[in-house]
């Protein structure tokens, strides 16, 4: 019986063999990681979306700083400006818009309305003109107890002192009556009459001496 013939295998076809396996193998290893690496990726991604998303939200509040519900008072020289106060501005706003009024928030915190003495007098006289009594009713509608007035009243140039003190002093004591007598307690009320004294525009014009003659009504809410 004939033996097979043993096969010869040269060195370097073995080496060949053997380095073709290893090759094989790690590229199965590697296409059989990718998988896992390629969602390892996302989840890393996401995660850090998520973060930056979270400190968004933290930093960029959608109300503006200050117009949260409940927020505390201004206090500022003493006076404090309340939510009652700036609702008031705004209502004697609408209110005086027929007037020519001008309402304003003092650097004190006190509530200015400016009313025109033509549209509130005739010439010459401390009689309250109809068309200035819904202003003087929305100064007194439910006025907080804590709040203080004081009424100015001021003319132009056209006459003396001696005219013009009392002519102001009497237009502001005309407001102070028509407030008491639609519940704002008296003690709460202060009157000045300062005559030509404190102009806000030149008596050289009529325009100017029209600006002159008012009446200025402050409100103001001592903070103690």
């Amino acid at each position: 019986m004939r033996c097979p013939r043993a096969l010869s295998v040269h060195p370097a076809d073995f080496l060949r063999a053997g380095r073709l396996a290893v090759e094989s193998r790690w590229q199965l290893t590697a296409a059989s990681s990718l998988p896992i690496l390629a969602i390892g990726l996302l989840l890393a991604l996401g995660g850090c979306a998520s973060m930056n998303g979270g400190e968004t939200a933290a930093t960029t509040p959608n109300a503006p700083v200050g117009a949260a519900p409940g927020a505390a008072p201004s206090v500022i020289g003493g006076n404090i400006w309340s939510v009652q106060m700036e609702e008031r501005r705004q209502s004697l706003l609408q209110t005086g818009a027929g007037v020519g009024i001008s309402v304003a928030r003092t650097p004190d915190n006190q509530l200015k309305l400016s009313v025109p003495a033509d549209a509130s007098f005739d010439i010459g006289r401390s009689e309250l003109k109809p068309a200035l009594r819904p202003v003087l009713d929305e100064v007194s509608r439910n006025l907080d107890d804590a709040v203080r007035l004081t009424i100015v009243g001021h003319t132009d140039s056209s006459a003396g002192d001696a005219v013009n003190g009392p002519l102001s002093l009497d237009r502001a004591e005309a407001v102070r009556e028509y407030l008491v007598h639609h519940g704002v307690r008296r003690g709460r009320l202060l009157v000045e009459g300062r005559g030509g004294r404190q102009p806000v525009a030149s008596n050289a014009t009529e325009a100017g001496r029209a600006a002159n003659r008012r009446i200025e009504i402050f409100l103001s809410q001592p903070a103690s």
